[in-house]
């Protein structure tokens, strides 16, 4: 992903969990997703899928059964 539209991404999400420290980090090993970090924590990871002409953005987010305690 270039710099515009991961601004545009982290634009979006700040938006949408009321303007919270969200940070998009491009990932060293792959070009087509960035880490989602919030806080200086990584939640997830932000995948660009644009396959059969149409962009979309995929979030996955792992929480651990020992973070919920």
């Amino acid at each position: 992903m270039h710099s515009e539209e991961i601004q545009k991404i982290q634009a979006f999400l700040k938006a949408k969990f009321s303007g919270a420290d969200i940070i998009l980090k491009p990932r060293e090993e792959t070009r087509d997703s960035v880490e989602i970090t919030i806080a200086g924590e990584t939640l997830g990871i932000v995948f660009k899928d644009d396959e059969d002409g149409d962009v979309c953005y995929h979030v996955q987010m792992t929480i651990l059964s020992e973070d919920l305690a």
